[in-house]
């Protein structure tokens, strides 16, 4: 794109003052690579335009169950976690795969909502859980696999008096997955056999990422925020619906599991799904009695989290 660019606004000039008048970008990336400038960062770009991406969707989702309390709250736990700003500023695949298990839970929860209206509606969700599927299990295919038996659940327990066409629904979803992952394998069936014959997919349990990220100073308020939400999930009926629950099942089931085949880190996927859970369980607490009391607790842990974050940027960045 930057070669594209530079050389658009080279055409603009005269023929006597063109740059690239022997034509030093027309070659190959390589070729023009002493010509190309800031590369670090543009191949950094992508993945911070990802984790951006995830930040407002959690954020719309927490708005959309919590209000603007929960949804506030649940994003500024997301800005300030070390480990999503280390994901998000080091290329690699375990945002692309967050970004994506995410956005395909939650579709999948609002193909189950709109199948009780009317079914013009349903198209274009569908269409875009097809989407989301696809580039999950371009990401990282054991979290498409986690995304899609995860949206069979879901979407049976809402669908209710129309579950009848909740299969039908997400065959048309894989299969158009399947379409989206072939093409990223530009089509070829030599390499796209890989996803069936390279043990991507294969994993085991261990507590390992879990203790990694729970008993790390850096993470002390966001630990906090979690015990707090925990309890009062566990002893305020108010706390214990779908909205809260939906989240926490996610996170028990992401935290354990570890991939054995490639280098993965499924527990980062769930963060995205605990700061929902924390940020609806504060959003219920926020309008009880003790509002001052949680409104206040809330503002510290974020206020502690941010210092922390702040202080860890040096060393994220080496």
């Amino acid at each position: 794109m930057q070669r594209l660019v530079m050389l658009g606004a080279d055409k603009l000039r005269k023929p006597e003052n063109r740059l690239y008048a022997q034509g030093s970008l027309n070659g190959s990336t390589w070729e023009a690579r002493h010509e190309l400038f800031s590369v670090k960062y543009l191949l950094h770009l992508p993945f911070l335009f990802f984790a951006i991406w995830l930040g407002g969707g959690l954020w719309w989702v927490s708005r959309r169950l919590f209000g603007n309390e929960g949804g506030f709250f649940a994003l500024g736990l997301y800005c300030f976690c070390p480990a999503i700003v280390r994901s998000a500023v080091t290329p690699n695949n375990e945002v692309l795969a967050m970004w994506g298990l995410y956005g395909l839970v939650y579709t999948a929860i609002g193909v189950a909502h709109a199948m009780h209206g009317p079914r013009r509606k349903w198209r274009p969700r569908i269409a875009l859980l097809t989407l989301a599927l696809g580039l999950t299990a371009a990401a990282h295919l054991l979290a498409a696999i986690i995304g899609f038996v995860m949206a069979v659940v879901w979407m049976m327990y809402l669908a209710e008096r129309r579950r009848s066409y909740v299969m039908q629904i997400l065959v048309f979803a894989a299969v158009g997955a399947l379409a989206i992952l072939f093409a990223f394998y530009a089509f070829r069936l030599a390499p796209f056999s890989y996803i069936f014959t390279g043990g991507g997919a294969r994993l085991w349990f261990a507590l390992d990422g879990a203790k990694r990220f729970f008993l790390s100073p850096a993470n002390a308020p966001i630990i906090v925020a979690t015990l707090v939400a925990l309890l009062l999930y566990v002893s305020a009926r108010r706390c214990r619906y779908f909205g809260n629950t939906a989240p926490l099942v996610m996170v028990l089931l992401l935290f354990p599991l570890v991939t054995t085949q490639t280098v993965s880190q499924p527990w980062l996927w769930a963060l995205p799904f605990l700061f929902t859970f924390v940020g609806g369980v504060f959003a219920d607490v926020l309008e009880m009695r003790q509002r001052k009391m949680f409104l206040a607790l809330s503002g510290a842990i974020l206020f502690m989290q941010a210092i922390l974050c702040l202080s860890l940027l040096p060393e994220i960045a080496r």
